[in-house]
């Protein structure tokens, strides 16, 4: 793999010495700067595992308002050997509405199909009173039996609450392969009524994560014919983190008034260029889960046609919201030190320049020459080249930030190599790469891969 020369002075032993170093030790650089004296020390949050080290690129809970009619309660229903809160309860007014997105994993779990099959049904989305999601059980690939519990989850909710089965949206995280142990969220419910409140997102936020390091939430206002209108998010999600229609798990909720087949259809327009365009190891979830409610409180009018014009302020927003929460993915993702951003021009067509932009972003030798702060644009070359989309070599222009890596085909005549490397020692980097062969973009955001993601997935199940 080809790399901008170093200058005369640097012998060709020094040059083999210093890749082998990075190519060993891609966290060396992050360790020093760890080290420093400026160095940001983060408090181990309340959800997550015991002693695990918060992400250098954390980003902190904001203010979240509430949202009106939406009550939140956490409680522990013991999925973890730590104590920790596992389970989040949010309840809805009446008339609230629903709409998902989901993975389209061929292995998709208990949760996952009750979901869609309640959405799907007719009427599916109307009238949804709860969502019930624990962390520490996937309750994937687990059959029948998964199934089962899955329903009784809902069932006993629905007892509790007074409403019906289908007015019950599920979602698990954690270990796959393991049957859900419904007793336990069952035997926490009445804990859950009695613990509702309006101002617990911060506790939602930490009571669905697995292996983030950090709670992700998101808020922003719009006006719908001049009507104040919030929408307010949640999202757990730090590996297995290349989401096919959704995110890990995703909730989003509004007090504007729209139809389900509304909400469906934003959720769809949004999730191509927000949770779809992140990644941290090309590895899809059984359980993604992108749900979105409206508990149509907030005095706006009702939006029941997709193309309302009033919608525009509002389909801000919620991008706003759900691109902010998949950012926050990929700053907590597993052993993470980098944030990086990653846009393709000059690409054939719209999914070309995607499929080139997620070949750079997935390919671990990439990633882990930026842990290293090294910017070896040969890799991208490669990782650009074995996707077999058109590109045009001769015309090929790879950019790191300002600075210019590669130039019609070849390294810049201007190369710098101090510049450059002092830009790979920054917490975000932006990598352009134009190839030439025509006029559509598309970017992904992703970042570097260290040993931290070893040592994370190599005991994430002890």
């Amino acid at each position: 793999m080809s790399r901008p020369p170093a200058s005369k002075s640097s012998s060709t032993g020094q040059k083999i010495e210093s890749a082998i170093e990075k190519a060993l030790d891609p966290l060396t650089s992050v360790i020093k700067r760890a080290t420093q004296p400026s160095a940001k020390v983060a408090e181990t949050p309340a959800a997550g595992k015991p002693g695990q080290m918060i992400s250098p690129l954390a980003v902190p809970f904001p203010v979240m308002p509430p949202v009106g009619g939406v009550e939140i309660a956490t409680a522990r229903a013991g999925f973890y050997k730590h104590q920790r809160d596992d389970l989040v309860v949010f309840h809805f007014p009446e008339g609230a509405n629903c709409a998902g997105v989901f993975t389209r994993h061929k292995v998709g779990s208990a949760p996952v199909d009750w979901c869609k099959r309640q959405l799907g049904a007719e009427k599916g989305g109307e009238g949804v009173k709860l969502l019930v999601v624990n962390a520490g059980c996937a309750n994937a690939f687990t059959g029948k039996a998964g199934a089962d519990a899955a329903r009784r989850t809902a069932g006993e909710a629905a007892k509790r609450f007074g409403c019906r089965q289908r007015d019950v949206m599920l979602a698990s995280t954690g270990v796959i392969g393991v049957v859900l142990d419904d007793t336990k969220i069952a035997a926490r419910l009445p804990d859950i009524e009695n613990g509702l409140g309006a101002d617990n997102w911060a506790k939602a936020g930490q009571g669905i994560m697995t292996t983030d390091t950090f709670p992700k939430g998101s808020t922003a206002e719009c006006e719908i014919e001049g009507v104040k209108v919030r929408v307010s998010g949640i999202a757990k999600g730090s590996g297995m983190i290349a989401p096919d229609m959704a995110t890990m798990l995703a909730f989003i909720v509004t007090d504007a008034d729209i139809a389900p087949p509304v909400l469906k259809a934003l959720l769809n327009l949004h999730v191509r260029t927000t949770f779809n365009s992140v990644t941290v190891d090309g590895d899809t979830s059984t359980n993604d889960t992108a749900l979105i409610f409206a508990t149509g409180t907030s005095g706006a009018p009702r939006i029941g046609r997709v193309g309302d014009r009033r919608l525009k302020d509002f389909s801000r927003a919620l991008e706003q919201v759900m691109l902010d929460l998949a950012h926050q993915l990929v700053k907590d993702g597993e052993g993470a030190t980098k944030f990086v951003k990653i846009t393709v021009d000059g690409a054939a067509s719209p999914a070309s320049a995607r499929k080139l932009a997620k070949s750079i972003a997935d390919s671990p030798l990439v990633k882990t020459a930026i842990a290293g702060e090294d910017a070896n644009w040969g890799r991208i070359v490669m990782a650009v080249g074995k996707t077999e989309e058109d590109v045009d070599r001769d015309r090929l222009a790879i950019y790191f930030g300002p600075h210019t890596a590669a130039i019609h085909g070849a390294p810049a005549p201007d190369y710098d190599e101090a510049k450059m490397s002092a830009y790979m020692k920054n917490p975000e980097i932006d990598i352009t790469v134009n190839v030439a062969s025509g006029r559509a973009s598309a970017t992904v955001w992703t970042c570097d891969l260290t040993k931290r993601y070893i040592e994370i997935n190599g005991d994430y199940r002890s």
